[in-house]
């Protein structure tokens, strides 16, 4: 029972700090919402670019052209021999009649084009459409897959993957640099409002002392009030995050520059996932500013 009533106690004389210093602990809570605000877009961004770019990866599709000149049964082969490389996850085979098909569908003028093709003169390949395991290796899986005779073209869009998705790895290193600094730079700014504090109740704290109040009785009241601090700065943050990724994902409809390829993560769960952290981030943070000022500046 005495444990509780100390840690009832611990908790009451934060709260009056938390009154009693208004001014103080207002411009930490501001300094808080405003960076968590700044670490939950980050987080977003960087959630969203990982997203986007696992959808590419997932969406790559290897097209491997076959000579016209090969019979069935080279064909055949052609598709059980990219079938046991190691990279390889899915093979599809398409023939040329198909290919045929579906451009007369896309377009009026080539339907009227492809009804005059014959199997002798359809000018189209045979094809096999390929899904890799691992798309950092699709380069080598490629070129292991030229050496296959009757192989007339290996196609993925090299281009893309090589500009396209360095970008994004970028982007994402740089949220989540820019998360960490910003935690860091919340932490400094913290300890230094509880270290103004501190300076401003110095009369009080060397009461304490002097009446014997132990080292732990006057630092944690302190480090409880930094965890209040982070709560309550993280208030704000949490609203914006729930309401303006809600309001951003409806304006988009889910989707970037309308493309399929670009989809943001849907609101439910991520938002209330995001909050959480967002309210951990702001406590912690709190503790861990109010705990440096205590134990740097305040000298028991």
């Amino acid at each position: 029972m005495r444990g509780i009533r100390t840690i009832r106690r611990y908790f009451r004389d934060a709260a009056k700090s938390l009154v009693r210093n208004f001014s103080l602990s207002l411009a930490s809570i501001s300094c808080i919402t405003i960076t968590l605000i700044v670490v939950a877009l980050s987080i977003v961004i960087s959630y969203n670019i990982e997203q986007i770019a696992s959808k590419i990866k997932q969406d790559v599709t290897m097209v491997i052209f076959i000579d016209n000149d090969a019979t069935s049964e080279e064909v055949e082969n052609i598709g059980n021999q990219i079938k046991i490389i190691d990279n390889v996850e899915e093979v599809t085979f398409k023939s040329k009649e198909e290919s045929a098909n579906e451009l007369a569908e896309s377009d009026s003028t080539f339907n009227t084009v492809t009804q005059e093709w014959t199997d002798d003169t359809n000018p189209l390949l045979d094809s096999y459409m390929i899904k890799v395991k691992d798309i950092e290796k699709i380069h080598d899986t490629a070129n292991e897959i030229k050496k296959i005779d009757k192989i007339n073209t290996v196609n993925y869009g090299e281009d893309m993957i090589n500009q396209i998705l360095p970008v994004f790895e970028v982007i994402d290193k740089v949220c989540i640099g820019a998360v960490i600094a910003l935690i860091i730079v919340t932490a400094f700014l913290i300890a230094n409002t509880i270290k103004l504090a501190i300076f401003a109740r110095r009369t009080e704290i060397e009461i304490m002392r002097l009446v014997g109040a132990s080292n732990i009785s006057i630092k944690v009241p302190f480090i409880i009030e930094g965890l209040f601090l982070g709560g309550i700065g993280a208030i704000i943050p949490i609203i914006v995050t729930i309401y303006g990724y809600t309001a951003l994902y409806d304006y988009f409809g889910g989707t970037l520059f309308s493309s399929n390829l670009a989809q943001i993560i849907t609101p439910v769960p991520f938002v209330y996932i995001i909050s959480v952290i967002l309210l951990i981030i702001g406590m912690l943070v709190g503790m861990f500013g109010s705990y440096r000022a205590v134990k740097k500046y305040l000298k028991i």
